[in-house]
């Protein structure tokens, strides 16, 4: 059964209002997710303030989890500009000495363009890098989320037939 309307859900739950959602009937609501209109579910979910509290907490050490990678590998990235700016330091200033031929010259102007080289390359790959572990903190949140989901929804299963076989009913 595909519910498309909190009209059906909250029928299906005995209930007239979600301010009347008991903690079993939470639970009960979390295994009809399934079968929930998907946008259905996430504007009833969104009502939910221990749900949303839940969720705002995971993103929020989603975003702890990445600003401290990003102030990390910032560190480490300003270390390697530092680096290169000494070395074209280095090189511009034997690049005054009068004594210098050409060619000694011209490496040394293409050792200057190679540092640029260096740092955009460090850069782009440090960008690569924060990007991927945040996909992955993401990742990991979000199957949380759904493995909460799913866990709940088990147990009310589980709850319900062990109710079901506590009845006498078959």
């Amino acid at each position: 059964m595909k519910f498309k309307s909190e009209a059906e859900i909250m029928r299906e739950l005995g209930i007239d209002t979600w301010r009347h959602l008991s903690k079993e009937k939470t639970l009960r609501f979390v295994a009809m997710m399934p079968d929930m209109d998907t946008e259905v579910a996430m504007k009833i979910v969104q009502q939910f303030p221990e749900f949303r509290k839940f969720a705002t907490d995971a993103f929020g050490a989603i975003e702890k989890a990445h600003a401290a990678t990003l102030a990390d590998g910032r560190h480490s990235l300003d270390q390697v500009y530092q680096a290169l700016r000494e070395n074209r330091e280095i090189f511009e200033r034997e690049l005054r000495r009068d004594d210098l031929t050409w060619e000694q010259r011209k490496h040394l102007l293409e050792l200057i363009q190679e540092t640029g080289r260096l740092a955009s390359q460090k850069d782009t790959e440090h960008k690569h890098h924060v990007d991927g572990l945040l996909k992955k903190t993401m990742v990991g949140v979000g199957s949380a989320l759904v493995l909460a989901v799913v866990f709940v929804g088990g147990r009310i299963l589980a709850q319900g037939k062990g109710e079901h076989d506590d009845s006498g009913e078959s």
